[in-house]
């Protein structure tokens, strides 16, 4: 196993960007420490009671409104804050609400995450199955030209395999540091909603 999962990052050459901190997990290339799951309760500090909340449909879309705003990465938090701001005076800064808000948030981009990591193992496996599919093609064409006769229509048929092959490789590597640097992205903005959330609570609570 260790042998094919080395393979992987250093049978096409030196071209090929070596992205794996360790070697002993084949689904995880990224220089980033890998945490399967995120924990809410590290990030939101503060009691949840979801039977506090009043049973109001306006305001359950209005929390909903806000959890699928907080949950869109592209839209940063600075365009968002002058309306978590009002949401949360009209509130009173009530900590079940915001908390619940959160608590949204949290499982729709986590669920999110989990695929993302989920993606980027099966990313991982295939480049490695590439990468031996590439080995193996040196190995036969090196051994078609030990022989007294070559076989040089295999050769070249080997020879334009591997080439593609490696275009392949190449091509699909380029895409791992931002694939990596996806679920770190989600992590840290689902501190940065627990700040700011929690923060409002404080002020206007």
């Amino acid at each position: 196993m260790f042998r094919s999962i080395a393979l992987a990052y250093v049978l096409v050459g030196a071209t090929l960007p070596v992205q794996a901190a360790d070697f002993a997990d084949p689904t995880w290339p990224c220089i980033q420490r890998k945490v399967e799951n995120l924990s809410l309760g590290l990030m939101w500090a503060l009691p949840i009671d979801p039977a506090a909340i009043p049973e109001d449909e306006d305001l359950a879309q209005e929390m909903a409104d806000l959890s699928g705003a907080l949950s869109l990465r592209r839209v940063s938090l600075d365009d968002l804050r002058p309306q978590v701001e009002d949401f949360a005076g009209r509130h009173g800064g009530n900590a079940d609400i915001l908390g619940q808000i959160f608590a949204n948030v949290f499982e729709g981009l986590n669920k999110r995450r989990s695929r993302i990591i989920n993606g980027i193992g099966d990313f991982s496996l295939s480049q490695i199955a590439l990468a031996e599919q590439i080995e193996g093609a040196r190995i036969e064409m090196s051994a078609q030209m030990d022989k007294e006769a070559p076989d040089f229509d295999k050769v070249d048929a080997l020879e334009e395999q591997i080439d593609w092959d490696q275009v392949i490789y190449t091509d699909r590597q380029r895409s791992i540091q931002y694939l990596c640097e996806t679920p770190v992205i989600i992590e840290r903005r689902l501190f940065s909603i627990a700040q700011l959330l929690q923060q409002l609570v404080q002020d206007q609570g």
